[in-house]
Protein backbone atom coordinates (compact mmCIF):
# COMPACT_ATOMS: atom_id res chain seq x y z
CA UNK A 1 0.00 0.00 0.00
CA UNK A 2 1.36 3.45 -0.87
CA UNK A 3 0.67 6.60 1.30
CA UNK A 4 -1.48 8.89 -1.36
CA UNK A 5 0.35 11.99 -0.12
CA UNK A 6 4.04 11.32 -0.69
CA UNK A 7 3.68 7.82 -3.04
CA UNK A 8 6.13 5.70 -1.78
CA UNK A 9 5.09 2.35 0.36
CA UNK A 10 4.39 2.96 3.61
CA UNK A 11 6.88 0.13 4.86
CA UNK A 12 9.33 2.42 3.32
CA UNK A 13 8.23 5.76 4.83
CA UNK A 14 7.88 3.70 8.38
CA UNK A 15 11.38 2.48 8.18
CA UNK A 16 13.21 5.54 7.15
CA UNK A 17 10.85 7.21 10.47
CA UNK A 18 12.39 3.85 12.60
CA UNK A 19 15.99 4.44 11.38
CA UNK A 20 16.02 8.31 12.05
CA UNK A 21 14.46 7.83 16.01
CA UNK A 22 17.80 6.98 17.45
CA UNK A 23 19.23 9.87 16.18
CA UNK A 24 16.24 11.99 16.77
CA UNK A 25 16.60 11.04 20.84
CA UNK A 26 20.54 11.37 20.80
CA UNK A 27 20.69 14.76 19.08
CA UNK A 28 17.65 16.29 21.18
CA UNK A 29 18.86 19.71 22.58
CA UNK A 30 22.42 19.67 21.03
CA UNK A 31 23.72 22.33 18.98
CA UNK A 32 24.23 21.77 15.32
CA UNK A 33 25.88 24.87 13.41
CA UNK A 34 25.30 24.63 9.82
CA UNK A 35 27.30 26.53 7.18
CA UNK A 36 25.24 27.49 4.02
CA UNK A 37 26.85 28.32 0.77
CA UNK A 38 27.10 27.04 -2.86
CA UNK A 39 24.14 26.03 -5.02
CA UNK A 40 21.81 25.58 -2.22
CA UNK A 41 21.54 29.75 -1.65
CA UNK A 42 20.58 30.12 -5.19
CA UNK A 43 18.25 27.11 -6.83
CA UNK A 44 14.78 27.94 -5.31
CA UNK A 45 14.19 24.48 -4.89
CA UNK A 46 17.17 23.85 -2.93
CA UNK A 47 16.96 26.71 -1.06
CA UNK A 48 13.39 25.56 -0.17
CA UNK A 49 14.33 22.33 0.72
CA UNK A 50 16.59 23.73 2.63
CA UNK A 51 14.77 25.69 4.71
CA UNK A 52 12.63 22.94 5.40
CA UNK A 53 15.13 20.50 6.99
CA UNK A 54 16.58 23.16 9.04
CA UNK A 55 12.75 23.74 10.11
CA UNK A 56 12.46 20.10 11.08
CA UNK A 57 16.05 19.65 12.81
CA UNK A 58 14.53 22.85 15.08
CA UNK A 59 11.37 21.05 15.54
CA UNK A 60 12.97 17.73 16.42
CA UNK A 61 14.50 19.79 19.62
CA UNK A 62 17.84 20.63 17.70
CA UNK A 63 19.41 23.83 18.16
CA UNK A 64 20.47 24.81 14.85
CA UNK A 65 22.69 28.03 14.51
CA UNK A 66 23.11 28.88 11.02
CA UNK A 67 25.96 30.67 9.39
CA UNK A 68 25.79 31.55 5.37
CA UNK A 69 28.20 32.66 2.87
CA UNK A 70 27.33 35.37 -0.30
CA UNK A 71 30.38 35.75 -2.35
CA UNK A 72 28.53 35.49 -5.58
CA UNK A 73 26.15 38.60 -4.18
CA UNK A 74 28.97 40.74 -2.39
CA UNK A 75 30.56 40.43 -6.09
CA UNK A 76 26.90 41.37 -8.27
CA UNK A 77 26.47 43.79 -5.73
CA UNK A 78 29.86 45.70 -5.97
CA UNK A 79 29.54 45.56 -9.75
CA UNK A 80 26.53 47.51 -9.96
CA UNK A 81 27.98 50.15 -8.08
CA UNK A 82 30.95 50.13 -10.09
CA UNK A 83 33.23 48.80 -7.56
CA UNK A 84 36.17 46.46 -8.96
CA UNK A 85 36.64 43.06 -6.99
CA UNK A 86 39.89 41.75 -6.26
CA UNK A 87 41.22 38.01 -4.86
CA UNK A 88 44.30 37.24 -3.30
CA UNK A 89 44.65 33.50 -2.59
CA UNK A 90 41.14 32.70 -3.01
CA UNK A 91 39.92 35.98 -0.86
CA UNK A 92 38.25 38.80 -1.36
CA UNK A 93 40.59 42.10 -0.97
CA UNK A 94 37.99 44.35 1.27
CA UNK A 95 38.64 48.19 1.29
CA UNK A 96 36.37 50.80 3.07
CA UNK A 97 34.13 50.89 -0.22
CA UNK A 98 34.65 46.73 -0.61
CA UNK A 99 33.42 46.60 3.35
CA UNK A 100 30.18 48.61 2.84
CA UNK A 101 29.23 46.55 -0.15
CA UNK A 102 30.02 42.94 2.33
CA UNK A 103 27.86 44.67 5.02
CA UNK A 104 24.91 45.53 3.32
CA UNK A 105 24.69 42.70 1.11
CA UNK A 106 25.48 40.17 3.80
CA UNK A 107 23.66 41.85 6.53
CA UNK A 108 20.86 42.90 4.79
CA UNK A 109 18.36 41.23 2.08
CA UNK A 110 20.48 37.71 1.92
CA UNK A 111 20.73 37.15 5.38
CA UNK A 112 16.00 38.45 5.98
CA UNK A 113 15.81 36.33 2.81
CA UNK A 114 17.08 33.50 4.46
CA UNK A 115 15.10 34.48 7.67
CA UNK A 116 11.83 34.98 5.81
CA UNK A 117 12.02 31.34 3.69
CA UNK A 118 12.33 29.45 7.19
CA UNK A 119 9.82 31.45 9.17
CA UNK A 120 7.25 30.69 6.10
CA UNK A 121 8.23 26.79 6.90
CA UNK A 122 7.07 26.85 10.84
CA UNK A 123 10.49 27.70 12.23
CA UNK A 124 11.42 31.07 14.02
CA UNK A 125 14.21 32.45 12.59
CA UNK A 126 16.15 35.58 13.26
CA UNK A 127 18.96 37.93 11.03
CA UNK A 128 22.36 37.99 13.35
CA UNK A 129 24.73 39.76 12.07
CA UNK A 130 28.65 39.87 13.86
CA UNK A 131 27.65 43.38 15.27
CA UNK A 132 24.98 42.40 16.81
CA UNK A 133 25.59 42.00 20.76
CA UNK A 134 28.86 42.32 20.35
CA UNK A 135 29.12 38.73 18.45
CA UNK A 136 31.92 38.58 16.69
CA UNK A 137 34.88 40.23 17.60
CA UNK A 138 38.18 40.44 15.50
CA UNK A 139 41.60 41.40 15.26
CA UNK A 140 43.07 42.22 11.85
CA UNK A 141 44.20 39.10 9.80
CA UNK A 142 47.81 37.92 9.25
CA UNK A 143 47.38 39.07 5.70
CA UNK A 144 45.33 42.29 5.96
CA UNK A 145 48.35 44.42 4.32
CA UNK A 146 46.92 42.56 1.25
CA UNK A 147 44.03 41.84 1.94
CA UNK A 148 42.80 44.92 3.60
CA UNK A 149 39.39 44.77 6.51
CA UNK A 150 39.89 40.84 6.52
CA UNK A 151 39.02 39.71 10.18
CA UNK A 152 40.17 37.00 12.08
CA UNK A 153 37.79 35.78 15.18
CA UNK A 154 39.13 36.60 18.78
CA UNK A 155 35.77 36.36 20.20
CA UNK A 156 32.37 34.94 20.02
CA UNK A 157 29.46 35.79 22.48
CA UNK A 158 28.09 32.72 23.34
CA UNK A 159 25.77 34.00 25.76
CA UNK A 160 23.75 35.51 22.84
CA UNK A 161 23.47 33.09 20.99
CA UNK A 162 22.63 30.66 24.24
CA UNK A 163 19.96 32.67 24.13
CA UNK A 164 18.07 32.65 21.31
CA UNK A 165 18.29 28.58 21.48
CA UNK A 166 16.93 28.86 24.31
CA UNK A 167 14.15 30.89 22.94
CA UNK A 168 13.86 28.54 20.38
CA UNK A 169 15.01 31.05 18.35
CA UNK A 170 17.21 30.02 14.82
CA UNK A 171 20.11 32.31 14.40
CA UNK A 172 20.79 33.19 10.91
CA UNK A 173 24.33 34.84 11.24
CA UNK A 174 26.15 37.10 8.47
CA UNK A 175 29.93 36.95 9.28
CA UNK A 176 30.88 39.97 9.66
CA UNK A 177 32.55 41.57 13.15
CA UNK A 178 34.24 44.32 14.19
CA UNK A 179 37.16 45.26 16.22
CA UNK A 180 38.30 47.33 19.81
CA UNK A 181 38.19 50.55 17.44
CA UNK A 182 34.85 49.88 15.71
CA UNK A 183 36.24 48.64 12.30
CA UNK A 184 33.57 46.64 10.03
CA UNK A 185 35.69 43.50 9.11
CA UNK A 186 34.88 40.82 6.68
CA UNK A 187 35.09 37.20 7.75
CA UNK A 188 35.44 33.81 6.15
CA UNK A 189 32.18 31.98 6.35
CA UNK A 190 33.93 28.58 6.74
CA UNK A 191 35.88 30.48 9.56
CA UNK A 192 32.93 31.80 11.73
CA UNK A 193 31.29 28.97 11.48
CA UNK A 194 34.10 26.60 12.78
CA UNK A 195 34.82 29.29 15.07
CA UNK A 196 31.32 29.79 16.36
CA UNK A 197 31.03 26.17 16.74
CA UNK A 198 34.17 25.92 18.52
CA UNK A 199 32.43 28.40 21.23
CA UNK A 200 29.59 26.68 21.54
CA UNK A 201 30.72 23.36 22.06
CA UNK A 202 28.24 22.05 18.96
CA UNK A 203 27.78 18.54 18.51
CA UNK A 204 28.09 18.78 14.96
CA UNK A 205 29.68 21.55 12.46
CA UNK A 206 27.89 21.16 8.85
CA UNK A 207 29.17 22.29 5.67
CA UNK A 208 26.41 22.19 3.02
CA UNK A 209 28.44 23.67 -0.05
CA UNK A 210 28.81 22.07 -3.84
CA UNK A 211 31.11 19.55 -2.75
CA UNK A 212 29.86 15.95 -2.63
CA UNK A 213 32.63 15.05 0.30
CA UNK A 214 36.04 13.13 -0.22
CA UNK A 215 36.19 11.07 -2.67
CA UNK A 216 38.87 8.06 -3.97
CA UNK A 217 38.20 7.03 -7.01
CA UNK A 218 33.79 7.02 -7.80
CA UNK A 219 33.43 6.71 -3.96
CA UNK A 220 32.86 9.21 -1.20
CA UNK A 221 34.14 8.18 1.86
CA UNK A 222 31.73 8.09 4.63
CA UNK A 223 33.95 8.69 7.23
CA UNK A 224 38.17 9.80 7.66
CA UNK A 225 40.21 10.11 11.08
CA UNK A 226 42.95 12.71 11.15
CA UNK A 227 45.87 10.08 10.17
CA UNK A 228 43.48 8.58 7.51
CA UNK A 229 43.35 12.29 5.96
CA UNK A 230 46.91 12.70 6.28
CA UNK A 231 47.99 9.26 3.79
CA UNK A 232 44.87 10.49 1.55
CA UNK A 233 46.19 13.69 1.25
CA UNK A 234 50.24 12.30 0.51
CA UNK A 235 48.79 10.12 -1.90
CA UNK A 236 46.80 12.70 -3.63
CA UNK A 237 43.36 11.09 -3.25
CA UNK A 238 42.77 14.66 -0.80
CA UNK A 239 43.62 17.46 -3.37
CA UNK A 240 43.50 21.51 -4.06
CA UNK A 241 40.95 23.29 -2.30
CA UNK A 242 39.66 19.97 -0.44
CA UNK A 243 42.89 20.18 1.62
CA UNK A 244 42.61 23.07 3.81
CA UNK A 245 38.89 22.24 4.27
CA UNK A 246 40.27 18.85 6.14
CA UNK A 247 42.58 20.86 7.83
CA UNK A 248 40.17 23.07 9.29
CA UNK A 249 37.60 20.33 9.64
CA UNK A 250 40.51 18.72 12.09
CA UNK A 251 41.47 22.21 13.67
CA UNK A 252 37.79 22.03 14.78
CA UNK A 253 37.53 18.32 16.35
CA UNK A 254 40.27 19.37 18.22
CA UNK A 255 38.20 22.46 19.64
CA UNK A 256 36.01 20.17 20.85
CA UNK A 257 33.03 19.92 18.47
CA UNK A 258 32.11 15.99 17.91
CA UNK A 259 32.04 15.74 14.14
CA UNK A 260 32.27 17.69 11.28
CA UNK A 261 30.26 16.78 8.27
CA UNK A 262 30.53 17.77 4.83
CA UNK A 263 28.01 17.55 2.38
CA UNK A 264 26.56 18.26 -1.13
CA UNK A 265 23.66 21.50 -1.40
CA UNK A 266 22.70 20.38 -4.54
CA UNK A 267 21.64 17.01 -3.54
CA UNK A 268 17.92 17.75 -2.21
CA UNK A 269 17.21 17.19 1.68
CA UNK A 270 20.73 15.96 2.20
CA UNK A 271 20.95 17.51 5.29
CA UNK A 272 18.46 15.28 6.78
CA UNK A 273 20.18 12.24 4.85
CA UNK A 274 23.18 12.91 6.53
CA UNK A 275 22.10 13.46 10.02
CA UNK A 276 19.02 10.82 10.33
CA UNK A 277 20.52 8.04 7.97
CA UNK A 278 23.04 5.09 8.70
CA UNK A 279 24.66 5.49 5.58
CA UNK A 280 24.44 9.42 4.86
CA UNK A 281 25.51 11.09 1.76
CA UNK A 282 28.25 12.99 2.44
CA UNK A 283 31.86 12.75 4.28
CA UNK A 284 32.23 12.74 8.06
CA UNK A 285 35.28 13.72 9.70
CA UNK A 286 35.69 12.35 12.68
CA UNK A 287 38.42 12.12 15.97
CA UNK A 288 40.61 9.00 16.10
CA UNK A 289 38.74 7.74 19.02
CA UNK A 290 35.37 7.53 17.17
CA UNK A 291 37.12 6.13 14.31
CA UNK A 292 38.12 3.18 16.87
CA UNK A 293 34.77 2.49 16.97
CA UNK A 294 34.27 1.86 13.54
CA UNK A 295 34.92 -0.90 11.13
CA UNK A 296 38.62 -0.13 10.00
CA UNK A 297 38.12 0.66 6.30
CA UNK A 298 37.52 4.32 4.18
CA UNK A 299 34.43 2.72 2.38
CA UNK A 300 32.51 2.05 5.75
CA UNK A 301 28.48 1.86 5.17
CA UNK A 302 27.71 2.81 8.40
CA UNK A 303 28.57 4.87 10.77
CA UNK A 304 28.16 5.67 14.46
CA UNK A 305 25.98 8.27 15.60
Amino acid sequence: MKDSRSGLPQSTIGQVLIEALPYIRKFEDKTFVIKYGGSAMKDEVLKDAFAQNVTLLRKVGINVVLVHGGGDAITKTAEKLGIETTFVHGKRVTDKDMINVVQMTLAGKLNQDIVRLISEHGARAVGVSGLDANTIKVVPCRDAAQLGLVGEITRINTGYLDLLCHAKLIPVIAPIGFDAAGNVYNINADDAASAIAIALKAEKLIFVSDVAGVRHGATILKSVCKAEAADLIESGVISGGMIPKALSAYKTLDGGVHKIHLIDGRLIHSLLLEIFTDRGVGTQFVTEKEAECRPHTLHNLKRSI
